[in-house]
C-alpha cells in the first residue's frame, strides 16, 4: 500500500513555494527568538510574535488583532492574555467606545520590542550574508509584490 500510495506523485506536497516560504519563515523567527533569549529575553514564543507584528503602537482591538492574524478570538485572547502576563502588553478602554478593549504595548513590551527589532535586523544580516544582497533584495520586493496581487487581497 506505501508503495502505491508514493507512486501517486504526491512530491508537491513538500516540493512547492508554500512549504519552501513556512519552512524559511520558521528558520528565520528561530533564529531571531534565538537572539532574542541570548539578549535576555527568553520568555516569549512564536505564538507571541503572531500578536506583536500585528499590534500597532497605539493600540488595536482585540477584534482587529485576530482579523489580522487569521486566528478566533477566543485564540487571539489567549495570546493577549499570556502576553500580558509577560508584561508585553496591556488591555485599555478604546477612547471612541469605552466598552471595546484595545491591546497596546506597556513600558517593558516597548522595550522588548525595541530587542526585537535588532533580532530582526542581525537574523536578516545573517540571510544576507547567506544568499546575498541582490537575491534578498528581489525576494523582498517579489514577495511584497505577491503578496499585494489583487488575489491576495480576497483571502
Amino acid at each position: 500500500m506505501t508503495k502505491r500510495i508514493a507512486s501517486r506523485g504526491y512530491r508537491w506536497r513538500s516540493d512547492n513555494a508554500g512549504r519552501v516560504l513556512s519552512n524559511a519563515l520558521r528558520r528565520f523567527e528561530e533564529r531571531v527568538l534565538t537572539l532574542m533569549s541570548e539578549a535576555g529575553h527568553d520568555q516569549t514564543r512564536r505564538s507571541h510574535v503572531n500578536l506583536t507584528r500585528h499590534l500597532d503602537l497605539e493600540g488595536t482591538r482585540i477584534t482587529e488583532l485576530a482579523r489580522r492574524a487569521a486566528m478566533t478570538n477566543a485564540a487571539m485572547t489567549e495570546l493577549i492574555d499570556q502576553c500580558e502576563a509577560l508584561g508585553l502588553v496591556e488591555r485599555t478602554a478604546d477612547p471612541m467606545d469605552k466598552r471595546v478593549r484595545l491591546v497596546r504595548f506597556t513600558a517593558d513590551g516597548l522595550a522588548w520590542l525595541d530587542a526585537f527589532g535588532k533580532a530582526v535586523t542581525q537574523a536578516e544580516a545573517e540571510l544576507t550574508n547567506e544568499i546575498g544582497t541582490r537575491c534578498l533584495s528581489s525576494l523582498k520586493t517579489d514577495l511584497a509584490r505577491y503578496a499585494q496581487a489583487p488575489e491576495a487581497a480576497n483571502l
